[in-house]
Formats: C-alpha cells, structure tokens, sequence
C-alpha cells in the first residue's frame, strides 16, 4: 500500500509543507495572514460550534487570540480545492505549537496558568527539548473525513522530528463544565494513566477539581474510552500520562486535563502509524 501520509520530498529542506492526503496538506503558517486564518477557524469552531464566550474584541474580530499566538508555530491544514477570497487555501484544521525558547520570550506557558509544572521542570535532564501542545481544532464539515486529524498529528510528528522534541504536554479538553456528568472520562484518565507521581503536575489549587469521581474497580475501560473525545484518546493511544486534577475553564465551557507525553515512550505502533520519531 502507498502511505499517503509521506512526508513530502525533501521536507527538512522545504519548510513549510509537512504532508499531504488528496486535496490536504498539513504545513506551517509562515505569514500573518495565515495566523489570522487559524484564528479565525478557532473562533468559528470554539465560539460559534462550540459554547465558548469571546471577548468583545474576539467578538469584533471574528478570531480568537491570545498573548501567546505571536510566539508560536501554526500547524494548518488546508484544503487546496477550496480557496478564500484572497485566493489562499481554506484552512480547515490548525494546532498550536510552542517550543520552551518562545515560551521564554512569551514568559512562560500557556498551561501554567491552570497548572503547576514548575515541578515537572525542574526534574527534567538539562537541554530536555519540551514542545506545548494547544489551540487544536478541526472544521465540523471535516471532522468526520478521512485525513484532517491524522494530518495533525503527522504534522506534529514531524515536527516534533525535525526540533528533536523530548516532551510533549498541553491542556486537552473535554467539552462541558459538570464535572459530575464526566465522571466516567475523568475518572478513567485518573485511575488508568496518571502520570509519575514524582513529576507532581497538580491543577493550581484555586482551580483544583477532583478527577476520581468513580472507583477504578466500577470502570469499563472499553466505555470509558468511548466517552473521550478524539483528541485525549489519540493522547491516550500515543501512551501519554495525565496530570492530578482537572481544571474548569468557563470561557471555554470545558474541563481541562494535563497531558505528558514523553516522546521516547509514545507507542511504537503510534510512530508507525504517524512516522519515525526520533528518541
């Protein structure tokens, strides 16, 4: 079978194209104009599919922005079938990419504002490369076609590669504020993939909320996966570890969860699946 998920030739060399499926490619954004089209896509997504309040200048702009975006890489995936009114390919998926450098400059993470990592830091090896994961979405109409979120992830991967990444973490999200009404997701993240105790990812204790609502014996793992939404459940499947503590974020209508993910344990069938990944 052709994998048609290879890298584009020479891909090291031709920034900023990672991969390509049909009428889809997954590249980095290289002008602000392709920025603004990612912002506008998590606005559309986040605010006008989802439940998310803008603020009134999200509002005015139709994108959604933060401190944060102009420190970061952006990982689009466009549909060159389809193009905009300035002729650019529509952008029908983005995730933001944060490596520890531009989190100096930007000062700090964006997950340290709902968790505590500093612990996590400082137990990591000196030159440990670290990679912040946010900001992912996929157009509704694309949700449910083949190639839109596995160009993603190839795209992370790739990257990931290609800056000798050692660490990836983020803030997911699973969509709702009732803690209680996700006591199953949560409480399987909690009991079945906690991350080592030693690195001591905690929510900040103003945000705490209990994750094990459920005892781990009354769990289905098989059900409990289903209740997760995609992108925790790639995280899952990649082998990543979760944090102590969710965190509700109201603006969003969402409860966050910590992931880590070390790249020399993602699941071997998971690099296979997305590409070679170096240790």
């Amino acid at each position: 079978m052709v994998n048609i998920y290879e890298p584009v030739e020479g891909i090291l060399e031709q920034w900023p194209v990672l991969a390509a499926v049909g009428s889809l490619e997954v590249r980095l954004a290289e002008t602000d104009a392709e920025v603004e089209a990612a912002q506008r896509l998590r606005y559309r997504v986040f605010y006008e599919e989802m439940s998310a309040i803008p603020s009134p200048a999200m509002k005015d702009a139709r994108r959604d922005f933060d401190r944060f975006d102009p420190y970061c890489d952006h990982l689009l995936v466009v549909d060159r079938a389809i193009h905009e009114d300035d002729g650019q390919p529509k952008v029908v998926g983005t995730y933001r990419l944060m490596r520890d450098g531009d989190a100096a400059r930007a000062g700090g993470f964006y997950t340290a504002d709902e968790y505590v990592i500093g612990p996590m830091l400082a137990t990591l090896p000196e030159n440990f490369r670290l990679l912040e994961l946010g900001r992912s979405c996929v157009l509704k109409s694309y949700r449910a076609k083949p190639g839109s979120m596995q160009l993603l992830w190839r795209g992370v991967m790739t990257y990931v590669q290609r800056f000798s990444i050692d660490l990836l973490f983020g803030c997911a999200s699973l969509h709702g504020t009732d803690p209680d009404a996700l006591a199953l997701p949560l409480s399987y993240l909690h009991h079945f993939h906690a991350m080592p105790e030693r690195m001591s990812v905690r929510a900040r204790p103003e945000l705490y909320v209990d994750m094990n609502r459920m005892a781990r014996e009354t769990i289905e793992p098989k059900d409990a996966l289903r209740a997760l939404p995609p992108m925790i459940k790639g995280y899952v499947r990649a082998g990543c570890g979760i944090g102590d503590g969710a965190v509700i974020d109201r603006q969003f209508g969402t409860t966050d969860v910590f992931i880590y993910v070390p790249v020399s344990k993602i699941d071997p069938r998971y690099k296979s699946r997305f590409g070679n990944v170096a240790n």
